[in-house]
């Protein structure tokens, strides 16, 4: 007689947070949705600005840009009551044009301890494992998905910034 195993048996799903599988997916689909935000890539040290009615501005800098990859900060901007201008929430991610992947190096959250690549990539020294990455990138994509439905676009009618 054969007995056949449940088809799930030993098998994690790709989307099972804080999993290797479940991280590349998120990478995926963030490179997806950042091809979509920025149809076209920048050159390196643009400031752009996506205005969508009735919505924040959504800041874009491009820090750096390679032949394979591309550093870019994503933000929203606020002016605080002492005139000082506050970044939410100063995401670094880095773009790899040639995996197609895109991934957060660095983040500065409000009621964290600020998110860096090297807390990120070394999980042993510091303790903080898949499962942040996964977090943190999960974020990025639930932003991502929440700045295309508004509308948001960087694209020859964004502004530019001299």
């Amino acid at each position: 007689m054969i007995l056949l195993a449940p088809a799930h048996a030993g098998l994690l799903a790709h989307n099972t947070p804080g999993t290797f599988a479940a991280l590349m997916d998120l990478y995926e689909r963030n490179y997806i949705n950042m091809r979509r935000l920025i149809p076209a890539m920048p050159p390196v040290s643009a400031i752009c600005i996506s205005r969508v009615s009735g919505n924040l501005d959504l800041h874009l800098r491009v820090v750096e840009r390679n032949r394979y990859t591309s550093e870019l900060r994503l933000s929203y901007q606020f002016i605080q009551d002492n005139g000082a201008t506050t970044t939410e929430p100063n995401l670094l991610i880095r773009v790899y044009h040639d995996a197609q992947l895109a991934e957060v190096m660095a983040a500065q959250p409000r009621h964290y301890a600020a998110l860096t690549a090297d807390l990120l990539l070394n999980p042993r020294a510091n303790g903080v494992g898949l499962r942040t990455r996964w977090q943190i990138n999960r974020f990025l994509f639930k932003w991502l998905t929440y700045c295309l439905r508004q509308g948001h676009r960087f694209d020859e009618s964004a502004d530019r910034p001299a």
